[in-house]
């Protein structure tokens, strides 16, 4: 939206000459004031004609009030009393299907995508009306009282919260749901945070990131992998909401020296969402980081991750076998910790005991022993699968294998007939042979041990309802007739896909948020271990010796995997090269 210039509106209306036009505007300068309260001092204009010309040029209507009209306390603390101070607004209206807001200044692009989010979560739309300066300034005084019950709120709740002993991590379960209903007694900045939480949850973002600026506070979502700007605050309301935030996640309020990790619960919408919490110090001040742990969306069944029937009958068969190692690599948030989570579902039996070592823990699993491990205390990967082997297992899950000491531990644990799941971080499935290597396990230890490596990453999937068909171009046509010529013969036979090649691509639209993608999914490559592959390890060949075993194995690279996915119109041809760009 444009930016309001008074000064230039009345030069072109013949109503004020060039020169005191000049005169206001170095004035404005040296006083660093807008010129629209030089034009008010100067009696150049009238507050009554200032709002018309306001009106007339963003084509809003006025909003006047009466000297004696009231606006109601619930109403009024829709917007909290920060962000209406520093945007200049007010909401004093709603119904069923509008909020209605004034604003002094309706050209800023922040108070606007403020005032979305606000209604976003309501599940209202906005009528916004440009109201005087003087009538915000009546109206912000209202808020006196309601910040001071903020204030002592959260001191009460702080000094609560700093006299409770912390020593355990089981937390109530707060009610968000509840918070709406109660939202004209509760203090704006638990309302504020309550808000974006939920409208988080609301949009599937996987997390949630409050991150103070030099000037201002700004809060992102991570929604199908990719970050967004959704809401800037005042810079002076962080404090109050990292407060919040740490009394919610049991953390140390007056600690922000050094990085903090919580977790809380909350009923969103009658369902159980968990919430991990991560504090760090920065130079402008602490940044939050929330994770957003939905079972109804993170928590998957194996037939669920989007694994073609080839890889994934390969993965069956490994879980059939009675021990062995099962590996998932691939680079950070690329899913690996979703997928042993669905491999441990199938594999947790009445007749099997099942132990897992996370850092952390991300979702509950019934049936499965699951142990977070904290290297604070000393209690590591390594010295927690020291303990795990002293528990009579039959499956052992290790979140990550990070140094040698943890490495040979989990072969040893998959040498002694265990099954063990544990993860890499390695760009490709043929790179965790020689980061095994490299962490000091033994060569001829891999062979008996290791039953497959899965490598994965995770694409954004098209909206069904808006994706658009088009045909491939010759250099698509090109990379996909290179993906199919390298499936093995069989599994070729039984795809149905011809020239010229159909895709689709993003469109928008109101499903997706106008983002052309609704959700994520996997794409997967899996190397088994075979005779030919044992002789490589064994004779120490290189990478390029196991990639060649791994195309005689007629393996199904992440390049391929995508390939299938374009095909199949689930994802776009952006995504495939987006996430198998290293396959070139």
């Amino acid at each position: 939206m444009a930016n309001f210039d008074p000064v230039q509106i009345l030069v072109s209306q013949n109503k004020l000459s060039q020169d005191n036009a000049q005169k206001i505007l170095n004035e404005a300068n040296v006083r660093r004031v807008n010129t629209e309260t030089i034009l008010l001092e100067r009696n150049l204009i009238s507050e009554d004609d200032l709002l018309k010309l306001k009106s007339d040029f963003f084509n809003l209507p006025m909003k006047i009030f009466e000297e004696k009209e009231i606006i109601p306390r619930e109403i009024l603390l829709i917007i909290p009393q920060e962000s209406a101070k520093y945007y200049q607004m007010i909401s004093f209206g709603k119904d069923d299907k509008f909020l209605y807001v004034g604003m002094v200044n309706p050209s800023s692009s922040e108070a606007q995508n403020a005032l979305k989010f606000i209604a976003q979560g309501l599940g209202l739309s906005l009528k916004v009306f440009v109201i005087k300066y003087s009538d915000f300034l009546r109206y912000l005084k209202s808020y006196t009282t309601f910040g001071e019950e903020v204030t002592l709120a959260l001191s009460q709740i702080k000094q609560q919260v700093e006299g409770q002993v912390r020593t355990t991590r089981q937390k109530s379960i707060i009610d968000l749901d509840q918070s709406v209903v109660s939202s004209s007694e509760e203090a704006p900045i638990i309302k504020l945070v309550s808000d974006i939480i939920r409208n988080a949850v609301n949009q599937r973002a996987s997390d949630i990131h409050i991150e103070p600026e030099r000037n201002r506070l700004r809060v992102r979502y991570r929604i199908d992998g990719d970050l967004a700007s959704v809401l800037f605050l005042p810079k002076e309301i962080h404090p109050s909401v990292l407060t919040r935030v740490k009394i919610l996640s049991n953390l140390k309020i007056d600690e922000t020296r050094i990085p903090q990790d919580g977790r809380f619960s909350a009923l969103i919408s009658g369902k159980q969402i968990d919430f991990r919490v991560s504090t760090f110090p920065t130079a402008n001040d602490e940044k939050v980081a929330i994770r957003i742990l939905d079972p109804s969306i993170g928590l998957k069944t194996i037939d669920d991750l989007g694994v073609s029937s080839l890889n994934l009958e390969k993965i069956k068969q490994a879980m059939k076998k009675p021990f062995g190692m099962i590996l998932v690599t691939g680079p950070t948030g690329s899913g690996k910790t979703t997928t042993l989570y669905a491999i441990l579902q199938i594999l947790s039996q009445d007749s099997t005991n099942v132990v897992t070592l996370e850092d952390p823990i991300e979702y509950f699993i019934s049936g499965v022993n699951q142990s977070q491990v904290l290297p604070e205390i000393g209690y590591t990967f390594a010295s927690g699968l020291r303990s795990i082997l002293r528990q009579d297992p039959d499956i052992i899950m290790v979140g990550e294998i990070r140094d040698s000491e943890t490495a040979e531990l989990a072969v040893h644990s998959a040498l002694t007939g265990h099954i063990m799941l544990s993860t890499l971080h390695t760009n490709n499935a043929i790179g965790a042979i020689p980061r095994l290597i490299d962490l000091g396990v033994q060569k001829f230890l891999i062979p008996p041990t290791l039953n497959i490596i899965v490598s994965q990453r995770l694409v954004r999937k098209l909206c069904n309802n808006c994706k658009k068909a088009v045909k491939a171009n010759s250099e698509q046509e090109k990379l996909i007739d290179q993906a199919l010529a390298n499936l093995p013969i069989e599994f070729r036979k039984t795809l149905n896909y011809s020239k010229p090649y159909t895709i689709y691509e993003p469109v928008g639209c109101e499903v997706c948020k106008n983002k052309g993608f609704l959700g994520r999914t996997g794409i997967y490559e899996v190397l088994q271990m075979t005779s030919n592959l044992e002789k490589i390890i064994l004779q120490n060949s290189g990478e390029s010796s196991i990639l060649e075993e791994a195309q005689n194995q007629k393996m199904i690279d992440l390049r391929a995997e995508a390939i299938l996915h374009l095909l199949e119109g689930i994802i776009p041809f952006s995504e495939v090269i987006r996430e198998t760009a290293s396959n070139d």
